[in-house]
């Protein structure tokens, strides 16, 4: 079986490529492309085969040269020789050479001892420009914390020395760097020392700050009273829109409420800004030093220093424009305290409640103390009231801050007594002066302005109606009686002023003014006009009833506006007053004293009868004394009882009638008398029968003449023919049943029909001389 040719391809391209490729990395290439391709063994040995062919050809090349450019090539080989000889020469001088650099070498060699010294003192060099450096770093923070210092960045100042510690000192003395060691040690001991120094100009600025503060003070407590007046007025506003809201007080939640929109910080506004800058930063210095507890008790003892600087020697109660005044004293203990209570809200741990209470208290018990001592010299209860205006308004300042105001409302409470007993003092002379100088007539109003103020202000209630009135009048009062109530009027509103803004004892007040006024009533206007009924004088006597009638009146009035105007705490039920019923009770008594009165002009009167019991004529006129008494009778009823309530002046009317018929009855029955003649009996009878008619006259007659009964009865009995008809039971009880059954008889046994001498002339003269009458 014949071998079948191996077929090569056509490399030859690829083997061209190859050789003619400009680097190693285009040979590889070129030749791991043909590789690719060759795939099998056949196709690798076609290209090995490529490239012996293309070996041969060189070869041949080569050959052909060499037999073809044979002079070229001596020429090449002379030239060469040329070469040889040039480079023995250089040979010989490459070992001149040789020697010269073993001579420099030498030299290299000592050079290089040499500059291993050096390097050792560079190094050393090194190290010790290194540990300056290290210190200049350390002395570079220690300045840098004491210029922090001197800018009074005190906390920067003592986080510099805090990381100088940690970051410098510690490591190069745990490390002992011998060259940093005294160094850092003699820094080390210098921290505390830079750290008292911090904490002693961070305590020199909180006492600025603090001295600051307390000088502050009262201007800060002064803003903090104008916004509690700001308050108060805009709650008396919506009091006025509201009337629901009149039962809020100030610093109440509904109030609070209203006033949110009202925004206001005492301490940061247009007028004054407090800044706790130096106080925090000192807290926290000390903090960070770990003096936290040393710092609040020195603190608390600064606080406690300047309270008592705070606090004047003495108060002045009177002069608002003093630096010692009550305003300035309250001021500056409610500007300390607002600090004290912010200071408390903004910080932790530094002011306790219990020691800023404690100071409240204390300065709360000395201000009372110095405002008790001051009292003592107050008199004017204007005075007084301004003094708890002030009080007031620290109290609802303070109390809004949250500070208990327990004891200030008790002290107000001893104020308040002060006060009732000053107004009850000046009121006292006021009514007693108004008693003392009335002139107790009918008071005269000229015109329609002067009823109505009068009006007004008393509790009177008009017969007509102010238009029908005419002018000028009188009024049934004397003018005693509306200046009184001017100052009843007067004594309750100021007594309910002390209630106004801030008072927490209101039944107190209802309490003490219905006493107050009770006492005044009853001791300055009642008992006052009870002294002035002993007077002779009728017209006063009368107008004195008048006015204890109208004062009753207005007690009664008195006690319902007392009933409206006390406060929801005191206890409900009627008041009554003690006056209303002492006015009352001493209207029996004006009434008996005028009954004294007339009954004794009627006993003057009738004294001055002088009948002739044994006259020889008859007397045709009634005798002048019964005229006299008619007209006397008359005219008090028409002017100096015509104010008094009708039912009063028919009682004095028949009381009088009563006893001037007692009184006439006694005549004929005196022990003086021993026998009447029927001319006697004639006049007694004309005189009563006189008495009769004026009585007719008069309005209810017929009950005012059941006083006449008796001593008509007698005169009758006194003009019977048979005297003995008396002694008949039936006749006596039928004609003569109103006859005393002892005066009848004694009469009787006088009665004569013996007629006597002429009368004396001289007796209507004496009794008119004596009466001035003509």
């Amino acid at each position: 079986m014949s071998r079948r040719k191996i077929q090569y391809n056509d490399y030859k391209v690829a083997v061209q490529q190859i050789i003619l490729s400009s680097s190693d990395a285009d040979y590889l290439d070129q030749l791991i492309h043909v590789l690719k391709d060759a795939t099998n063994f056949n196709r690798t040995a076609g290209l090995i085969h490529g490239l012996s062919l293309y070996a041969d050809e060189r070869e041949a090349d080569i050959e052909r040269i060499g037999l073809t450019k044979h002079e070229e090539f001596l020429r090449s080989v002379n030239e060469l020789q040329i070469v040889r000889q040039g480079t023995v020469s250089l040979t010989a001088e490459i070992l001149k050479l040789n020697e010269s650099i073993q001579e420099s070498t030498e030299r290299l060699a000592a050079q290089k001892e040499a500059l291993v010294d050096t390097k050792a003192i560079r190094q050393n060099i090194a190290e010790a420009s290194e540990a300056l450096k290290e210190s200049l770093k350390i002395l570079h923070a220690v300045n840098g914390a004491h210029d922090l210092i001197k800018k009074k960045k005190y906390y920067g100042a003592l986080k510099a020395l805090d990381d100088l510690q940690n970051e410098h000192l510690i490591p190069t003395i745990q490390n002992k760097y011998a060259t940093q060691l005294k160094l850092a040690d003699i820094i080390q001991k210098s921290i505390p020392a830079s750290q008292r120094a911090i904490s002693e100009a961070v305590m020199t600025d909180l006492n600025t700050w603090l001295y600051r503060i307390r000088e502050t003070s009262q201007f800060l407590g002064e803003v903090a009273f104008y916004h509690t007046e700001l308050r108060r007025t805009r709650q008396k506003e919506r009091k006025d829109t509201n009337e629901y809201l009149g039962a809020f007080k100030l610093n109440s939640a509904i109030e609070l409420v209203f006033d949110e929109s009202e925004e206001f910080d005492v301490l940061d506004n247009d007028e004054l800004q407090v800044d706790f800058t130096p106080l925090f930063e000192c807290l926290h210095i000390h903090e960070a030093l770990g003096q936290s507890d040393k710092f609040r008790m020195d603190y608390a003892s600064t606080r406690r220093r300047q309270k008592e600087l705070l606090l004047p020697s003495h108060v002045n109660l009177m002069d608002e424009d003093d630096d010692s005044s009550l305003s300035s004293l309250l001021e500056g203990i409610a500007g300390f305290a607002i600090i004290e209570k912010a200071t408390m809200r903004r910080t932790q741990n530094l002011r306790s409640s219990v020691d800023v209470d404690e100071l409240w208290g204390s300065m709360c018990h000395s201000a009372i103390g110095l405002i008790s001592k001051a009292l003592e010299t107050i008199d004017n209860a204007e005075v007084l009231l301004k003094i708890k205006g002030v009080i007031a308004l620290f109290i609802q300042t303070m109390d809004g801050w949250g500070y208990s105001v327990a004891v200030l409302d008790s002290f107000l409470l001893k104020l308040f007594d002060k006060y009732a007993e000053l107004l009850k003092r000046r009121f006292s002379d006021d009514f007693q002066e108004i008693v003392s100088t009335d002139d107790y007539m009918p008071m005269p109003i000229g015109n329609l302005d002067e009823y109505d103020k009068v009006v007004n202000v008393s509790w009177f209630t008009p017969d007509k109606p102010r238009e029908e009135l005419e002018f000028p009048c009188v009024l049934p009062f004397s003018q005693m009686y509306p200046l009184c109530c001017i100052d009843i009027r007067n004594f309750l509103n100021q007594f309910y002023f002390f209630s106004d803004d801030h008072f927490q004892h209101p039944n107190v007040i209802d309490d003490t003014l219905k006493k107050s006024l009770d006492e005044l009533l009853s001791q300055k206007v009642c008992n006052s006009l009870v002294e002035r009924l002993s007077s002779q004088y009728l017209g006063q006597i009368v107008q004195i009833l008048i006015n204890l009638e109208h004062f009753e009146t207005a007690c009664t009035e008195l006690e319902q506006l007392l009933i409206a105007a006390r406060s929801s705490t005191s206890a409900g039920g009627p008041i009554i007053l003690n006056a209303t019923e002492q006015f009352r009770g001493n209207k029996k008594t004006a009434e008996k004293r005028i009954f004294e009165v007339v009954n004794s002009k009627i006993d003057d009167l009738i004294d001055t009868a002088e009948y002739e019991w044994m006259a020889t004529t008859l007397e045709e006129e009634p005798s002048n004394y019964m005229q006299t008494l008619t007209r006397y009778l008359s005219n008090i009823m028409t002017s100096t009882l015509l104010g008094l309530p009708r039912e009063i002046k028919e009682l004095i009317y028949f009381d009088a009638l009563s006893h001037a018929a007692s009184m006439i009855l006694a005549l004929p029955l005196s022990s003086d008398v021993k026998k009447i003649n029927p001319n006697g009996v004639a006049a007694l009878a004309k005189d009563v029968s006189f008495l009769a008619e004026f009585i007719d006259s008069l309005e209810n007659a017929a009950i005012l003449k059941q006083n006449l009964d008796e001593l008509q009865q007698t005169v009758q009995l006194m003009q019977l023919e048979e005297p003995n008809d008396y002694y008949d039971t039936s006749i006596r009880n039928r004609k003569f049943g109103m006859v005393d059954p002892l005066n009848g008889p004694q009469l009787l046994e006088k009665l004569t029909h013996t007629v006597a001498g002429p009368p004396k002339p001289d007796r209507l003269a004496n009794f008119s001389s004596r009466f001035g009458m003509r």
